[in-house]
């Protein structure tokens, strides 16, 4: 007989606290091994968190909204049922959780998170007999009768999402004979309802009311360290004008079959990486890394006032469609907080595109852990003296790159911007090759 402390984990290398997002399980349910019972948000991301041990959930220490450090308990596990009893005075009494006596340390409930929680890479939807299922999945198809081990998951590396049980939900029901009173489809808005917790509880409102002091979320918090990380390195700029005639040209033919102009501006950087390695590389007291990949970050704001960078991975090497098409689920799911560490914590160099907004020209901060940043204004319209001695009309933008001068001087950045500009202005259809 014992009863197990679930604590806070640690879902990234940065991450010193975490909020509870929502509980999965409520107080005197049955939990199974592997099984999830709390969803938590990290420095980018909500995880469903899992147990290690099964027995029942019996008290939440910190309830949802709420945050703890890294390591601290949430919550009690306790083995029967006639322990829940046990485990609520002693949660009252502010002991720790009484261990088998062959392990004198408590036991983390909860190390395992949304990666290693995920199926095998061959897309099979169970992993050492468990079953992967997102959180509203599993309480969807308790509503609905649905037997989960019968699906297939189509979510990340087979996991099964909510959608996978309607489907086969409304599958089921299309065959049924049609009584006197048909059953009318389960799908009604109490299943629709569950996305709502993965909005962080503690976002700050949309309209502050003046005078209010509106905490920090995660996301914020996490931008805060980074932002402060950034003090020590020694950073220097240089600026370029491009000339954007003939990629706005490719953009507006190729725009039709899914291009994005980021996707176009992130292969033409990783393009040009491949001759200047070392703006791909990052600083480490043992000497310069050389990055094996080309993965570019690109600064994306969240609606809740974040920051998130997601990362095209190998952005060289895969063709612009693909390229457009990850682009859009990165976006898609940076939105809902569903990212994996791997797709924002990869980047070796990174794109902010403030264009978009009509800014001419801005310094972005580098990021940690990166040896460059490169900061894209708008593309507007200009009066240029042509080669043949005339006047006319050029498309430009400007951009200005932030890099480490411990591993990258001045000529490095020039040279790096002006095979770019090269690119960009005389062969940009080879972008699409």
């Amino acid at each position: 007989m014992s009863i197990h402390e679930v604590f806070m984990p640690a879902l990234s290398s940065t991450m010193t606290e975490g909020k509870i997002v929502s509980w999965v399980k409520s107080p005197g349910d049955k939990v199974e091994k592997g099984e999830t019972v709390v969803v938590v948000e990290s420095d980018k991301a909500d995880m469903d968190v899992e147990t290690f041990y099964e027995g029942f959930l019996a008290h939440i220490i910190v309830e949802a909204g709420e945050t703890a450090p890294v390591g601290s308990a949430i919550a009690f596990i306790a083995e029967t049922e006639a322990e829940i009893e046990q485990a609520k005075s002693l949660a009252n009494s502010g002991g720790a959780a009484a261990t088998p006596t062959s392990s004198p340390e408590p036991v983390a409930a909860t190390a395992s998170v949304a990666t290693p929680a995920l199926a095998s890479q061959n897309g099979s939807n169970h992993k050492e007999g468990r079953l992967v299922a997102s959180p509203r999945a599993r309480k969807l198809a308790k509503e609905l009768k649905v037997d989960l081990t019968t699906l297939q998951g189509s979510g990340p590396h087979g996991r099964i999402v909510a959608e996978d049980v309607e489907a086969l939900s409304n599958k089921g029901k299309q065959p049924a004979p049609a009584p006197a009173a048909p059953p009318a489809p389960v799908p009604t808005s109490a299943p629709v309802a569950p996305p709502a917790p993965r909005t962080p509880v503690s976002a700050p409102v949309a309209a502050a009311v003046p005078g209010q002091t509106v905490p920090l979320t995660t996301f914020q918090n996490a931008v805060v360290r980074n932002m402060v990380a950034t003090i020590s390195v020694p950073v220097f700029r240089v600026g370029y004008t491009i000339t954007t005639d003939g990629l706005d040209k490719l953009y507006k033919q190729i725009k039709s079959k899914g291009v994005t102009m980021t996707a176009l501006l992130a292969k033409a950087v990783a393009v040009t990486l491949q001759k200047h390695p070392l703006l791909n590389a990052s600083y480490s007291d043992q000497g310069i890394v050389y990055h094996s990949d080309i993965n570019i970050s690109v600064a994306v704001a969240m609606d809740d006032g974040g920051l998130i960078t997601p990362v095209l991975q190998n952005a060289d090497a895969v063709d612009i469609y693909s390229l457009s098409r990850t682009w859009k689920s990165l976006v898609e799911r940076a939105r809902t907080k569903q990212l994996q560490p791997q797709e924002y914590n990869s980047g070796t160099f990174t794109l902010s595109n403030l264009g978009m907004f009509g800014v001419d020209k801005f310094d972005a901060i580098l990021p940690p852990g990166q040896g460059s940043i490169l900061a894209i204004g708008a593309s507007r319209p200009q009066v240029v003296a042509t080669p043949d001695g005339l006047f006319g009309v050029r498309q430009q933008m400007q951009v200005n790159i932030t890099s480490d001068h411990r591993i990258i001087y001045g000529a490095h950045a020039a040279a790096f911007l002006q095979d770019l500009a090269k690119l960009i202005e005389t062969n940009p259809q080879s972008l699409t090759l």
